[in-house]
């Protein structure tokens, strides 16, 4: 296929969905392709000839780069920016409500909405050269609606550090330490080998067990329809100061 141009795209494969995207150089995340993402993973969710979702991005560099800098910049009133940030709410409350198992393979960098893709799926693999950052604050605005996915999965005081600490990257070692990888592999290769072979035993399974467990990992998170919703506002509103503005125009 040719890689210069943008897609979210679902591809079955023996009873598991495939949901890819791609946004060159480093997938960043425009809203039409949260859009599209969320749509597929709810389409996958209910998918009968589907049993396990794949949460993966193409190209072998960046998983994703969190949000478009180039929409960022285009914000101009608060129902904008809200209605930006409610866009990796709906992919994080989409994953949430899928009633498949959802695995995440992160070949790659992760920043700040990327990061909280990986957390909101329910295995996520990565290779050594997942690093993993959340910047928010340098561009005056803050984590605030992948919050709840990423601290569900690395706890309060690895979320406070990530947070924090804006302008570092964490290494793949660290981020599997603290719970969001499972597992880290050498390779692509390997990684890939890994997810086909998990997917493959989930694919094996009771699709009811499954279904049932999915839920029970997901216990105590149906206000997050609504809790994401504020956390949206949140940013679209501070996306709007002039700290985010002039931060925004030096890149």
């Amino acid at each position: 296929c040719n890689m210069s141009t943008s897609y979210v795209r679902l591809d079955v494969k023996d009873k598991v969905g495939y949901i890819e995207f791609y946004n060159p150089p480093h997938n960043g995340l425009p809203a039409s392709m949260l859009a599209s993402l969320t749509n597929l993973i709810t389409k996958a969710g209910s998918d009968p000839t589907i049993a396990v979702v794949v949460l993966k991005s193409g190209g072998d560099r960046t998983f994703c780069a969190g949000a478009s800098f180039e929409e960022l910049k285009a914000i101009s009133n608060i129902e904008q920016g809200t209605a930006f940030f409610e866009g990796f709410a709906n992919v994080i409350n989409a994953l949430r409500r899928c009633p498949k198992i959802t695995i995440g393979r992160v070949q790659g960098k992760a920043v700040g909405g990327g990061v909280g893709l990986a957390a909101a799926t329910d295995y996520c693999v990565a290779t050594k050269y997942s690093e993993i950052k959340l910047s928010e604050l340098t561009i005056g605005i803050g984590p605030f609606v992948i919050e709840p996915a990423v601290t569900r999965k690395i706890g309060l005081s690895a979320m406070s550090q990530l947070s924090l600490e804006a302008t570092n990257f964490f290494s793949a070692e660290w981020a599997q330490q603290k719970g969001l990888f499972t597992n880290i592999y050498s390779s692509v290769k390997d990684l890939d080998k890994q997810v086909n072979l998990i997917a493959k035993q989930l694919c094996s399974y009771n699709p009811d067990a499954l279904t049932r467990l999915k839920e029970t990992l997901w216990e105590g998170t149906s206000d997050w329809e609504e809790l994401l919703k504020k956390r949206a506002a949140i940013s679209g509103c501070l996306v709007l100061s002039d700290f985010t503005n002039q931060q925004l125009n030096n890149y």
